[in-house]
């Protein structure tokens, strides 16, 4: 399987990474021996990128890596690429509280960081969102003294918009931004992606299959107990549009033998040899399905059915609840 390269400075990885979040944290209870055997199977199907946050579940994520990867032959495990967010303050109840960016804040987590996870150094760090009261050249500067002392290979970044982005990269290359890609959330299209191809700066997709709702396992009576219960797009007002979505991309997928949720996955890897989906695996049978999108071929005539069936704007609801959205530097238009 061709390796992709994050950017023009980052590393090179599988075409496809596992985001972990949900292992641990928003995503109800998970099955820690299930967790583990998925992020074996991950790494024995060549998968090299794995994707955390320090707040994942208040640090049970970071710690729930360390114990699969010490369990992996080391020719596995030195294959590994670490990404790691930090930034989202938490308190005991599972609260958020915030961010915090400050230089200082940075020094701190990644410390915490490497003892967690039991490494010397991390692959890729980033701060989970921009702060706001802190300038991005003071995070990044930050990260890249982290990075001469090698305790951080390449400097990373998440949601940030085209402004924010340049700044960053003014101060130090950067190997990726890490923001939300899929069939419902163009977003990024409106000139981020332009920017960051512009900056030599490649892409990590997360949510490309939209938490489940473009997966095509996804049905109008699951029941919602975790953070999705509060996402506009699981709404019973908006869920059967985007269902309707949903159904739209199954008579395609049916006719090329593949799932939905490979079609979506290939989707997004299609978009350019610059960019790596992440996805959300939590099992097995989900993780071999989401690899085996990769052995999706969609020509151009592929391509314009998918955008005609799921034209760019036709999610019924936002990406995140208003509050959360509000966070989002990505989320702003330059004026």
């Amino acid at each position: 399987m061709n390796e992709r390269t994050l950017g023009t400075t980052g590393p090179k990885v599988f075409p496809l990474g596992l985001g972990c979040m949900g292992m641990s944290d928003l995503y109800g209870p998970a099955d820690r021996k299930e967790s583990i055997a998925t992020i074996h199977a991950a790494v024995e199907a060549g998968v090299t990128l794995l994707d955390t946050g320090d707040f994942y579940g208040v640090g049970h994520n970071e710690l729930l890596i360390r114990e699969a990867l010490s369990t992996l032959p080391p020719s596995r495990r030195d294959n590994v690429t670490l990404s790691v967010k930090f930034g989202a303050l938490r308190d005991p109840k599972g609260g958020w509280h915030g961010y915090d960016a400050r230089p200082a804040a940075v020094h701190n987590f990644v410390a915490y960081s490497l003892q967690r996870l039991g490494v010397q150094h991390i692959d890729i760090y980033r701060p989970a969102r921009l702060d706001p009261f802190v300038p991005i050249e003071d995070t990044v500067g930050a990260i890249a003294d982290l990075v001469s002392s090698g305790v951080v290979r390449h400097i990373g970044l998440s949601e940030l918009g085209e402004e924010s982005i340049r700044r960053a990269a003014a101060e130090h290359p950067v190997s990726d931004l890490q923001i939300e890609y899929s069939l419902i959330s163009r977003g990024i299209e409106d000139g981020i992606l332009e920017t960051c191809r512009s900056l030599g700066i490649g892409i990590t997709a997360y949510g490309v299959l939209s938490r489940g709702l473009i997966s095509g396992h996804w049905t109008p009576s699951t029941v919602v107990n975790d953070f999705r219960a509060i996402s506009p797009r699981f709404q019973r007002e908006n869920v059967a549009h985007n269902l309707s979505l949903v159904d739209a991309l199954r008579n395609i997928a049916d006719r090329k033998g593949v799932t939905v949720a490979q079609l979506a996955i290939a989707w997004v890897a299609a978009q350019g040899t610059d960019i790596v989906p992440l996805v959300g695996a939590r099992t097995r049978e989900r993780l071999a399905e989401a690899v085996g999108a990769l052995a999706v071929v969609l020509d151009a005539d592929d391509l314009a059915e998918i955008e005609s069936a799921v034209p760019k704007g036709a999610a019924a609801g936002d990406r995140y609840a208003r509050p959360l959205l509000s966070e989002l530097d990505s989320e702003k238009r330059p004026t």
